[in-house]
């Protein structure tokens, strides 16, 4: 068995800084870096691949909404032409780098609020994953299981990777709990490494407003701009190996 670690980073921004990327990327496999809409910056994303490269990760593109205010989780009214052509811009940026380095694009992961919106809606879903189709149909699109973001990826014949989110709580409907409230964070290592077990050999979690949730988890996502995702990573990675599961790229 096996399961792929994933942590959104790069998010830092010129003299801002956001996440301990040095010392979370040994810890993982894969890595979603911001493309400059809701974090990132040219230079940025030049420090974070060479880290990436030198750490031996797979590297995604993690577009969002164009929102450096709100970090990219204030959903914005955007159609889906707009959504389409912002999607195509920042894998398009990112992918400028990623060929000087002489890295190939592994997947692309859409952020924050956009994601939340595609895993809701048709129309968004399918402007994401035309995007990513018509830059490179070879390209994976990371997805919440059972939501419009798998199933319009797949029916435009798009290669998807499910994925769970061992510190974020979930809601019975199997979609994560609206940011600030209650449960929505799992802020305990040892406690996200037992949901990141049960999520991977069990294929459940426990729902905040009760119940047991079906999990599909082909990669697990460590938030980067989480305070104690250093923590969590090394407890989740420790945890997996442990059971046997084996921490790789898919």
């Amino acid at each position: 068995m096996r399961v792929d670690l994933n942590a959104d980073a790069g998010e830092s921004f010129g003299n801002w800084k956001l996440g301990r990327d040095e010392a979370l990327f040994p810890l993982i496999s894969s890595v979603n870096v911001a493309c400059g809409f809701h974090a990132g910056d040219p230079l940025t994303i030049k420090h974070t691949l060479a880290l990436a490269q030198k750490t031996g990760l797979a590297v995604g593109a993690h577009p969002g909404f164009p929102d450096l205010v709100g970090f990219g989780r204030r959903e914005l009214a955007a159609t889906p032409d707009e959504v389409y052509a912002d999607v195509l811009y920042q894998v398009g940026a990112l992918s400028a780098f990623l060929k000087v380095a002489g890295i190939p694009l592994h997947h692309v992961k859409p952020h924050g609020a956009l994601y939340n919106r595609a895993t809701k809606d048709p129309q968004t879903a399918r402007a994401i994953a035309q995007a990513v189709k018509d830059f490179d149909p070879r390209v994976p699109l990371v997805v919440l299981p059972a939501t419009p973001l798998e199933s319009e990826a797949q029916e435009l014949g798009l290669s998807t990777v499910a994925e769970a989110f061992p510190e974020r709580g979930y809601s019975r409907d199997g979609r994560l709990a609206p940011r600030g409230s209650a449960g929505a964070w799992i802020h305990d290592p040892a406690e996200a490494a037992r949901r990141a077990v049960q999520m991977v050999v069990k294929g459940q979690v426990e729902a905040v407003d009760g119940g047991l949730v079906p999990v599909r988890a082909q990669t697990l996502c460590i938030h980067g701009d989480n305070p104690q995702a250093v923590e969590i990573a090394a407890a989740v990675r420790e945890a997996l190996l442990a059971e046997g599961v084996a921490i790789q790229s898919y």
